[in-house]
This record gives structure tokens, sequence and C-alpha cells, in this order.
């Protein structure tokens, strides 16, 4: 790659950076289901919860699992997943550092993810994480539609 590409790319926002794509992504993983299953009945709850309504995200979002969790997409472009920890239940987004929050939900620090973290108990603005499930799915579905644009050629095709 020749220098001003690298130079290019580096200057580019955390908008435009690359999707994250699984072409292994179904409508319906069972090994999820599985997983679901696996959790405590506290935490299970709350990760099922979430997992719907990433599953309801819009048309197209499919599903695997991917580093332990499981991993909404609109097609194969990665922009959620729910994860199970030892006291807490995440729901995290790809592109996470880029959305907006208005009500501040939104942990982390990386260059592009981000997390809600649940806790039992925990008073939860759930419109608002709704609202970024939202806002996610939407951003993904546009940074799709910009990648189908680009000529074969810029695709990497």
């Amino acid at each position: 790659m020749a220098g001003a590409e690298i130079a290019r790319r580096r200057q580019r926002p955390a908008s435009s950076r690359a999707l994250f794509r699984f072409a292994e992504a179904v409508e319906a993983d069972p090994a999820i289901d599985r997983w679901l299953d696996a959790q405590s009945e506290q935490l299970g709850s709350i990760a099922r919860t979430w997992l719907a309504r990433l599953r309801d995200g819009g048309p197209g979002v499919r599903e695997l699992m991917h580093d332990g969790c499981p991993t909404a997409c609109v097609d194969d472009a990665a922009f959620a997943y729910v994860g199970v920890y030892r006291a807490h239940v995440s729901v995290g987004f790809f592109h996470g550092a880029v959305l907006a929050d208005p009500a501040g939900l939104l942990a982390g620090t990386g260059k592009y993810m981000r997390h809600v973290k649940i806790r039992p108990g925990q008073v939860l603005d759930a419109a608002a994480l709704e609202a970024l499930i939202v806002v996610a799915y939407r951003d993904v579905v546009a940074r799709l539609e910009k990648v189908r644009k680009r000529s074969p050629q810029d695709r990497g095709e």
C-alpha cells in the first residue's frame, strides 16, 4: 500500500472506518439459544431481553456467536452484541464511539466500541438503550450503503 493511501486511511474519522463483517452470520443461530440457556437465571433474563431487542432491530438482522457473545449484524456487518459477565450484562456497540448518546449510557474509551452495563436491580433508562440500538442499526445500514455505492476497486474486489 502506498504511503499516501496509508496516510489517507489514518486521517479518516471513526465514522468512516471499515465494517466488522461476518460472512457466517445467519438468521437464527441455535448456538445463541444454547448460550442463553447456560446463563444464570438473573443475568440470562437480562441478556434475553436485550438480545430480543437486537434481533428486532430491523430488516436484515442476522446473528452469530463471536468471542463468546451473541452478535447482531445487518446482513454480515456487526452492529451490537450482548455479553454476560460475573455480575452484569453488557450491550455493546461496534461503532459506539460515534453514536449519539444523549442519556450518557455508553461506557468505554476505545477507538470504536462502547457498551452499556446492566446490573440486576439497577434502574435502567430502557428507552435510551432501545434508542441506541436503533441508532446503531441505522448507522451500520448507512455504512453498508456507502460500501455498496463505491466502485469494485475501492471495495477491494
